[in-house]
C-alpha cells in the first residue's frame, strides 16, 4: 500500500473502570483513516487512544487514501474498524462503484455515527477568483485519488457544467501548492474544519465559492446520497457567515464478524467519551446516538444494536437483524 502504520502504540489504561479484555478478543485492531491534513486522520488518530484505553484492545491507526481503500480493506480482512462516508458505502454495499469491479461489499457492518461531510471549496483572494464557474480550465487539487473528494469532484463539477483539471494528493501538499499558486483551488469532501483549509486560512486570506440553489438541487436530483449542509459562521477565521453547501455523512464501521461483546464496548467508550473527541475535532459534535438515522442501507453489527436498544434507540428493522 506504501503505507505504514502509525509508529506509537498506545499504552492501555490500568485503572478499575477499563474493561479487562476478553480472551476471546483480538490483541489489536487496524482502524483505517485517510491521509494527513484531513478530519479522518485527526478523528481516527484520537478514537485510537480513546478506544485503546478504554476497552483494552490496541487500536492501530493506519493511514490511508481514504473511503474507498478503506473499504476494500475491509472487505478483504486486512483492517477490521474504518471511516468511511456513506456514499462510498452506499456504492460497495450495491457494488456500483466503478471500483468495486461489481462486487458487493456485504462483510461490513456500521458501528456509530461520525459526522457529515460538507462539499467545502476554497480559493486564494488574490486569484480573483469568486464563482465557481471561473473554476472552468483551472486547476483543483481534490485529495487523494481514493478519497471523497476525488471520488465525487468531478462528477460534481460535470453536473454543474465546468471542466477543470484535477489534482492528485495528501490535503496537506495540495494546501502547500494552493498556497505556491500552482493549483488554483482546494476541494473537499471533508467534515470542517478541515485542517489542511485551516493551514492555508492562517497564511492567506481565502475565499469559499458557493453553489447556487439550482446547481446543488442539480447535483442532488443525480447524487441522492448527497443532502444539504451547513458549515457555521466561525469554523474558519475568515468565514463570517455561514456556508450553505450539500454533503453526505461519515460512519465508522466494523467487519461483520467482530465479537458482539468487544463492538458493544467499542460503541460504548466512543459515545462516552464524545467530549475528549470533540477537543480534537469539534466535527465530532455530531457524533452522537440518535444521529444513526443518517445510516439508511448498511446494517448494524449486533453489538452496536445491543448498545442504542440499551439507550432506547430503535433501528429499523431491517438494519438491526441480530443473525
Amino acid at each position: 500500500m506504501g503505507l505504514a502504520f502509525a509508529a506509537w502504540l498506545v499504552a492501555i489504561a490500568s485503572s478499575t473502570s477499563v474493561p479487562a479484555a476478553n480472551a476471546n478478543w483480538p490483541k489489536s485492531l487496524t482502524l483505517t483513516t485517510a491521509s494527513p491534513g484531513g478530519i479522518y486522520y485527526v478523528y481516527g488518530e484520537e478514537l485510537a487512544k480513546i478506544l485503546t484505553e478504554k476497552v483494552g484492545v490496541t487500536i492501530n491507526p493506519l493511514p490511508t487514501q481514504g473511503a474507498i481503500q478503506n473499504m476494500k480493506l475491509l472487505e478483504s480482512g486486512s483492517a477490521r474498524l474504518g471511516l468511511i462516508t456513506m456514499s462510498t458505502g452506499l456504492e460497495g454495499w450495491n457494488g456500483t462503484g466503478v471500483w468495486t469491479g461489481g462486487k458487493k461489499s456485504r462483510n461490513i457492518r456500521a458501528l456509530l455515527p461520525m459526522y457529515d461531510n460538507p462539499f467545502q471549496a476554497v480559493v486564494l483572494q488574490r486569484s480573483g477568483i469568486t464563482t465557481f464557474a471561473q473554476l472552468d480550465g483551472k486547476h483543483i487539487g481534490v485529495g487523494p485519488r481514493s478519497g471523497n473528494g476525488a471520488s465525487y469532484g468531478p462528477v460534481i463539477f460535470k453536473i454543474v457544467g465546468i471542466a477543470p483539471e484535477f489534482s492528485y494528493g495528501s490535503y496537506n501538499d495540495i494546501a502547500t501548492e494552493l498556497l505556491a499558486g500552482r493549483v488554483d483551488a482546494l476541494v473537499t469532501l471533508l467534515g470542517a474544519p478541515v485542517p489542511a483549509i485551516q493551514e492555508v486560512d492562517a497564511k492567506e486570506a481565502v475565499t469559499f465559492l458557493s453553489l447556487s440553489p439550482e446547481q446543488m438541487d442539480a447535483i442532488r436530483k443525480q447524487i441522492p446520497e448527497f443532502g444539504p449542509a451547513k458549515i457555521a459562521a466561525g469554523t474558519y477565521r475568515l468565514l463570517n457567515q455561514d456556508y450553505v453547501t450539500i454533503g453526505v455523512p461519515n460512519f465508522v464501521i466494523g467487519q461483520a464478524d467482530l465479537p458482539e461483546d468487544l463492538v458493544y464496548q467499542l460503541v460504548k467508550a466512543v459515545f462516552e467519551s464524545q467530549p475528549r473527541l470533540l477537543k480534537a475535532t469539534s466535527a465530532a459534535r455530531d457524533t452522537l446516538p440518535q444521529n444513526v438515522v443518517k445510516n439508511t442501507f448498511l446494517p448494524f453489527h449486533p453489538g452496536a444494536v445491543r448498545y442504542y436498544r440499551e439507550i432506547g434507540i430503535s433501528l429499523p428493522d431491517a438494519l438491526s437483524s441480530t443473525n
